[in-house]
């Protein structure tokens, strides 16, 4: 045996380490020959993943003497709601009135872009980069840690839970839907009302800050220059863009069925492309392309561009009430699809939890989809208190989750 090799773990460096991620980056993504593959470009940002949090680190082991980049890796810390109980007034409530929960907030960590070089796995790389992170997460008092992969990503999950000591905790679904080449027809039977960002923040706060995840600076997301709008639909003849009142009004009493979501847009952080199609395969996406343009009353389904750099939209914050929401869902979809074709992209997505009554509203492609997108958490310490929600990584899924735009 040769004397070990030395593996050193420190925060990246835009100036020196650019080209050797770009390099270790552009390695992890050659797909299986013969085979489909998905393949990202981060548009010269390794850390535009991240970039949006209130706190984020990039962290690169470089190993030997040449100083070489093997692996890197990413993490960002923010608040979320990991529970709800009841409020001091609402138990001293002596008058029976109805009660509303309040949110329980946690500091959470998120893993993402964890890569090791091919030609350098098995030497304990991705171990390291794991364990740096997580001091990094705890020096800033994160409570927990969290990461999500491909269901079927065995490698990731094996380091993850074997050796980092975490546990599989969600299972949420990535809905894909094309852009496709004609509009989609909107039903005349809803209007379609867009949101001040203050409206916005009010809606989301007083309905679904006890959802799971959902992060405490909502204001910070709906006021990221990423955000492309929230949208509220309702049915015609109840309000219009001029006639609506404001959230606070609108709640107050609102529409016998509502929904409401917010486009956030990716395209300006990465792009994706399909590698590995056949000619066959091209030509046939193209065809159905050009018969789509040309006759798109027929509304035939047809396959974007996606063998060259595309762009997405992602639709965060979907949620609803009463006996139509889900049709309601359908229209904003109809109408996020279009917003993304106006501008370009080639697949809008969306992250739902896998019981969320309204993802039969979101239309979508099994084939472009993961029905079950895996999240492992791990408690970073044992020093917290339980509290109101006792130890979060033990309950029990909710029927809903709010995906952060900034770490899809």
């Amino acid at each position: 045996m040769g004397p070990e090799v030395m593996i050193v773990v420190r925060e990246f460096d835009p100036n020196k380490d650019l080209l050797g991620v770009e390099d270790v980056e552009r390695r992890c993504e050659v797909g299986p020959s013969g085979e489909l593959s998905l393949f990202t470009d981060l548009l010269g940002d390794p850390i535009c993943r991240v970039r949006n949090s209130p706190a984020f680190l990039m962290l690169v082991a470089e190993m030997g003497e040449e100083k070489e980049i093997v692996g890197m890796i990413r993490g960002c810390i923010k608040t979320v709601t990991c529970g709800k109980k009841l409020s001091r007034a609402a138990k001293t409530n002596t008058n029976n009135e109805p009660t509303k929960p309040v949110p329980v907030y946690t500091k959470i960590a998120y893993i993402l872009g964890l890569r090791v070089s091919p030609s350098h796995r098995r030497m304990g790389i991705g171990l390291k980069l794991v364990l740096r992170m997580e001091e990094w997460f705890r020096e800033n008092g994160a409570e927990y840690s969290y990461m999500a992969t491909e269901n079927d990503n065995q490698a990731s999950i094996k380091l993850f839970t074997n050796k980092c000591g975490y546990s599989k905790f969600r299972t949420p679904a990535i809905l894909v839907n094309p852009v496709f080449a004609h509009r989609v027809r909107v039903s005349n039977r809803v209007t379609v009302i867009e949101l001040s960002p203050t409206d916005a923040e009010v809606l989301y706060r007083r309905r679904f800050s006890t959802t799971e995840f959902f992060p405490r600076d909502i204001d910070s997301v709906l006021n990221n220059k990423l955000s492309l709008g929230t949208f509220l639909a309702v049915p015609r003849g109840t309000y219009t863009a001029e006639s609506f009142p404001g959230s606070d009004k609108f709640l107050a009493g609102p529409a016998d069925s509502w929904a409401v979501l917010s486009v956030w847009n990716c395209k300006e952080v990465f792009t994706l492309e399909v590698r590995g199609a056949s000619r066959v395969k091209r030509i046939l996406a193209k065809t159905t392309r050009i018969v789509d343009r040309a006759l798109p009353w027929l509304q035939l389904p047809s396959v974007p561009e996606l063998f060259r750099p595309f762009g997405l939209h992602f639709l965060y914050g979907l949620g609803g009430d009463g006996p139509h929401a889900v049709k309601l869902v359908k229209a904003l979809c109809g109408y996020a699809h279009n917003l993304a074709k106006a501008r370009g992209c080639g697949v809008v997505a969306t992250e739902v939890s896998s019981r969320e009554p309204l993802r039969l509203g979101i239309p979508h492609w099994k084939k472009l989809s993961c029905a079950e997108d895996m999240w492992c958490i791990k408690r970073l310490g044992e020093d917290y208190s339980d509290g109101s929600v006792g130890d979060w990584t033990k309950s029990a899924p909710s029927s809903s989750i709010f995906v952060d735009p900034r770490e899809f």
